[in-house]
């Protein structure tokens, strides 16, 4: 294996543990904050860490953009997504919400052959099957785990197939960078409205929390977009099913929260399944913002 694909995979591992410790941080801090704060909170904080990395790559020409509707777009699917899982760690284990978020692809897929009209083999329908079926272990319709937290993961993974497809449209005309930084815009916009509804002055504690999520939330896109312009998907994306490893070690040693065997067994198919999606659509050089 080369070295920029063991980089890229090293960014891609990075990616995941971070993403981890910053939706641990989410899920306490949540107990004292809405979600919806927290969410306003890590965008605005997020695009000001964004700021100096503007100014390197050349300032607001590196952002200019010809299609701003679909930013607008990307945004509000973005904010209800966030809004949603942020909402969703409040209230179920963390392994469980990691599990389902990996749906996202399988619903961006589904969502390509409905709306745009793309065309599926039958082992790329078979993954979907295997995929949602997987979905359904884990939810277990009927059993206790069907619950608010659940079902906010699952519609937040519904709502970020939708920007998935929008980004695919972005991509063809816009940078990474601009992709990111108005995403980090708009999101911020549309979630500042629910945060006021719910606003609470957060306390110096607080406030620390605040900007390490938002810090977090930055090194996790940052390494995901190296990660992805160092390696092809089909490189570093099987390495990010460590997120499942790693809420599951969070969700033991800071929550007391035991994965059962469900969780496990359907996110490892779900995740698979995702892959061999991914696997198939799979282009040189895929920008990070095709996953989420």
């Amino acid at each position: 294996m080369s070295a920029p694909a063991l980089l890229g995979i090293g960014f891609m591992v990075l990616s995941g543990f971070t993403n981890t410790v910053m939706v641990s941080a989410v899920k306490v801090l949540s107990s004292d904050l809405h979600p919806a704060q927290i969410s306003f909170f890590r965008c605005l904080i997020g695009l000001i860490m964004l700021l100096p990395v503007i100014w390197h790559a050349g300032g607001a020409a590196v952002v200019r953009t010809s299609h701003p509707w679909l930013h607008v777009l990307r945004g509000a699917l973005n904010a209800v997504g966030m809004l949603s899982f942020f909402w969703a760690v409040s209230l179920a284990p963390l392994a469980t919400v990691s599990a389902i978020n990996f749906t996202a692809p399988l619903f961006a897929t589904l969502l390509a052959i409905l709306i745009l009209g793309e065309r599926v083999g039958a082992r790329r329908w078979s993954a979907l099957v295997v995929g949602f079926a997987s979905t359904l272990l884990i939810l277990r319709p009927g059993g206790e785990l069907l619950g608010d937290g659940a079902l906010l993961a699952l519609g937040a993974s519904v709502v970020w197939a939708g920007a998935m497809i929008v980004i695919k449209r972005l991509t063809e005309t816009e940078s990474s960078l601009s992709i990111t930084v108005w995403a980090a815009f708009f999101v911020g916009l549309f979630t500042l409205v629910p945060a006021l509804l719910v606003w609470k002055w957060p306390t110096p504690i607080q406030w620390g929390w605040l900007v390490g999520i938002g810090a977090l939330g930055s090194v996790v896109q940052l390494s995901l977009s190296r990660a992805f312009a160092l390696a092809d998907t089909s490189v570093v994306l099987p390495f990010d099913f460590l997120k499942l490893v790693w809420a599951s070690l969070f969700g033991i040693v800071f929550f007391a929260e035991v994965p059962d065997l469900f969780t496990w067994v359907g996110g490892s198919m779900i995740f698979v399944s995702s892959v061999y999606v991914a696997y198939r659509e799979r282009r040189p050089r895929t920008t990070p913002e095709g996953y989420g």
